[in-house]
Formats: structure tokens, sequence, C-alpha cells
């Protein structure tokens, strides 16, 4: 067989990729990683598969469907970064570490998993960590997104991590995992968790549409503090509007979707993405996400 009949470059049968969780109708991702493939001059579909309740079963199906039907892989968001772990072939080492996977890479009929909420998160948050370390840092929730949140700042070098999550046990079990990578504790409140830290980030729903309340009271925040949200709907939630009227630095979820996603469609497609080109998207979605419906203009 000659050369030129079995190429079959990604770029000539474009690449499909996916979301894989609930609810995700709104998600900024395929304007992301559609746009960026675009950009590289590659074809790109991202396709929303939107499951709610789906059991083990259902799990294995779905991702034995991804391993059959050509996906370069797929993304996994709530409530199944955890379920989906013990369904791959392999972990790689920050997955694994992590215990939440985010991707899903499909090489030689295998699935392996990556965490790119980790690398993404270290990528966006490390100028704020290093203009303030080393000092304490605050992480409020310890689920799929708290752990790579958590994780990411050990590795950054927080000299301290204390987590608070109303599910204490769910911190305990982070603080657990995080033995030797720093130093960490579980915050039995709010109050306990901001005691002298320089910094803070919200790995937990609250604050995220239709929910308007903040994780922290206002009173807890401050201009020597900096905050950032994984929150991205609202992308300005009502912790990060009044840190930012305390005078505080903040980070919002923008930053944490764009670099996970660019670090996602890295692993699919080999090639690497412009945060750029993917930030522009992200921005479009929003807009179009928030646009004010009609009104008759008198």
């Amino acid at each position: 067989m000659t050369s030129d009949t079995h190429h079959s470059h990604a770029s000539d049968r474009g690449i499909l990729t996916g979301l894989l969780g609930t609810p995700i109708a709104q998600s900024a991702a395929p304007a992301m990683h559609e746009g960026a493939a675009e950009a590289l001059g590659l074809r790109c579909h991202y396709q929303l598969i939107e499951v709610a309740g789906a059991g083990r079963d259902e799990l294995k199906l779905m991702l034995e469907g991804i391993r059959r039907l050509g996906f370069a892989g797929i993304n996994v968001t709530f409530p199944y970064k955890e379920a989906v772990l013990d369904l791959l072939d392999e972990l790689s080492p920050g997955a694994a570490q992590t215990g939440a996977v985010n991707t899903v890479v499909v090489r030689d009929n295998r699935l392996i998993g990556h965490n790119t909420d980790r690398t993404g998160f270290a990528r966006a948050i490390a100028p704020l960590v290093t203009a303030s370390s080393p000092g304490c840092v605050a992480l409020i929730g310890a689920g799929g997104v708290g752990k790579a949140i958590a994780f990411a700042l050990a590795g950054l070098g927080v000299s301290e991590l204390r987590i608070f999550d109303t599910e204490p046990n769910k911190a305990a079990r982070l603080v657990a995992k995080l033995e030797g990578h720093t130093k960490t504790s579980v915050a039995h409140n709010v109050e306990d968790a901001l005691r002298d830290v320089v910094g803070l980030v919200n790995a937990s729903p609250v604050g995220m549409l239709p929910s308007v309340a903040t994780p922290v009271p206002d009173g807890l925040l401050h201009a020597g503090l900096w905050v950032a949200d994984a929150v991205y709907s609202p992308l300005w939630t009502p912790l990060l509007t009044a840190a930012k009227a305390k005078g505080a630095t903040v980070m919002t979820g923008r930053e944490l979707a764009i670099y996970q996603a660019a670090d996602a469609f890295e692993l699919f497609t080999g090639v690497a993405a412009s945060t750029a080109v993917m930030g522009m998207a992200f921005d479009g979605a929003m807009a179009k996400r928030y646009a004010a419906p009609d009104v008759a203009r008198g």
C-alpha cells in the first residue's frame, strides 16, 4: 500500500471530541475546542453528551462507545469526574494522585485518564501564587475540582493549605491525600479557613447560578488577599464582586476554563491550542449565554 492511501491525519478526517456530564447545555467547551481547531486549520466536532444519573454500567457502555466510535477523547465534568476513574485502562500520574479525571484520551484503543483541571489551574494561578509566596491559602470545596486545585497549589509551593468543605469528611480525605505534598489542615468553618491567608480559592458550587450566595462572608475579605473562583456561570460571582470591592486581586473562572481546555485540546490532538483564540471563543459563548432578551426599543 502506498503511503498516500493510508495517511489518516487528524486534519483529513476531522477530530471528534466531546463532553460528558450534566447540566452542560450552556458549556463554553464546544466553542473553545472548535475555535482552537479552526485557528490551526483543523476540523473538530465537540459533542455534548448530556446524561443525568448514569450508574457504573451505563458509564462503562458510554466509555466503550467513545473507544469504538473514533473519538480522540472526551472531557468529563460533574458528576462523573470520580466515577470514571476505575473504568479506564490507565491514569496519568497526575490523575491517579488527584483521584479525579476530567479528560479521557483514546490512544491505541486504550482509554487514558488525565486531569487538566489540575494542570490548567496551575498555569492560570501561578502568577498570583508567585507574587504572594510563601503563604497560606484557603480552599473552599474538596470535590472533583477542589482536589485538582489542591494538588495544583501544592505543586506551586504554597506554604500551607487550609481546606473547608460543608462535608468535613470530604475535606479530611483530601488532607490525607495531600500528605507529603504540602502542609494541609481541615478548617472547621470559613473563618478558620481564612485566618492569616494570602489567597482564597472557591472550588465549591456556591455562587454558581441559580445560587446567588457567597461561600465567604464579605467581612472576611480584604485588600491583602488574592481570590480565585472556579465557578464561571456567572463570571463575576458574588464572592468575586465583593472581593474586588474590598481591593483584593481577583481571578475569575474564565482562566481555569481556558487553560484546562487548552491542555485537554493538546492531549486530544497533539497540537498546542492558542489560549488567546480559546479566550475569545469563551467570551463569545458567555456573551451569547447572558445576552439580554430583545426589548422593544421605544
